[in-house]
């Protein structure tokens, strides 16, 4: 029997209100993603991408309809249960670094952690391993400035990973970096995703970067418009 997706989305859509009325921004998404998949969305500036990332991410909630993550229904869930679910389960990594200037790039990725409430032993060691795992041994002290672009995303890409997340959610995570660094970005991705079967969902306008996923959906008008699976070998590597 094949195991439950990691993500299902039933019917979602997502309103807001505006003076003019409500506006609908989701129109009726439905989507499995299984745990382990790397899955790219792609679409136009307004076609939703951004509102479903934060409805996956636990940010929001949708309107109507459903979305499960790992078999629970998040918009049952009040702001600290998500916020308690999302701690435990997603990491997150955005175009712009979000890493904080005067603090070492050690402590930037044991943030989570102290949030979290991890004692301190604890807290540095897995922050080292994470810094170690993207190719960072031996950077630990220095501040954000002293390294380049390609470096500050592998350091919040660390910093993603050390809450040990089953889900990694991407929004333009190569948005700021050259051609050279995003390919390497994207190989680190997918080295995560065969070592630790870390699920991954990546929004990018860009189809080479895309090509880096197993799956890729168009989004146009809040609604999948395209939905196509490249074998294992096609993807790009």
């Amino acid at each position: 029997m094949a195991a439950p997706p990691l993500i299902r989305l039933e019917a979602l859509r997502k309103s807001f209100a505006t003076a003019a009325g409500p506006v609908s921004v989701l129109n009726g998404i439905d989507l499995d993603v299984d745990a382990g998949e790397t899955l790219a969305v792609m679409g136009p500036s307004g076609s939703g991408k951004s509102t479903l990332m934060n409805i996956l991410g636990c940010l929001d909630v949708p309107s109507s309809g459903r979305y499960l993550l790992d078999g629970r229904d998040v918009g049952g869930l009040d702001g600290d249960e998500r916020a308690r679910l999302r701690n435990a389960f997603i990491g997150f990594v955005f175009q712009g670094f979000h890493l904080l200037p005067r603090v070492n790039l050690l402590d930037n990725v044991a943030l989570p952690l102290l949030y979290a409430r991890v004692k301190a032993r604890e807290r540095y060691a897995r922050a080292a391993t994470a810094l170690e795992r993207v190719g960072l041994k031996g950077f630990e002290a220095y501040l954000p400035a002293r390294v380049s672009g390609g470096q500050q995303q592998r350091v919040a890409i660390a910093r993603a990973l050390v809450n040990r997340p089953r889900l990694i959610l991407a929004d333009e995570p190569t948005g700021n970096l050259d051609s050279a660094t995003s390919h390497e970005i994207m190989r680190l991705f997918g080295s995560l995703n065969a070592s630790d079967g870390i699920t991954l969902v990546l929004v990018t306008h860009e189809a080479d970067i895309a090509a880096y996923a197993r799956r890729l959906i168009q989004m146009v008008d809040g609604r999948i418009t395209t939905m196509r699976t490249r074998p294992a070998t096609q993807a790009a590597s």
